[in-house]
């Protein structure tokens, strides 16, 4: 059984017992999250697709970790011209474990 949710702007396919890394939640650490925005569901074959949602189905998540992705760097340079801008960027996610899938 596997679902497709919503979450910050993007999709993920989810299974029971998968742990992912997804936008960051404002949840905290050892918590749990329901996901509501459940884009399609399928069970051994069965196939349920949402217009959007899939009406009466959730997935619910552990809160396993907050953390930083690795850094980035920008870099913005025009020759001959005494130009050069560095930044560095760091993204923030959350990592879930998907416990169990509803619908």
């Amino acid at each position: 059984m596997y679902a497709v949710i919503e979450s910050g702007g993007k999709q993920y396919r989810v299974t029971e017992g998968q742990v992912i890394a997804i936008e960051k939640l404002d949840v905290e650490s050892g918590g749990n999250i329901k996901f509501d925005n459940v884009l399609l569901v399928a069970k051994e074959g069965d196939v349920k697709v949402g217009q959007p949602y899939v009406a009466n189905s959730k997935v619910t998540a552990d809160i396993v970790s907050h953390d930083r992705a690795d850094k980035i760097e920008i870099i913005k340079f025009k020759r001959r011209k005494h130009h050069l801008k560095r930044q560095g960027h760091r993204q923030p996610f959350t990592t879930i474990k998907i416990t169990k899938i509803e619908g």
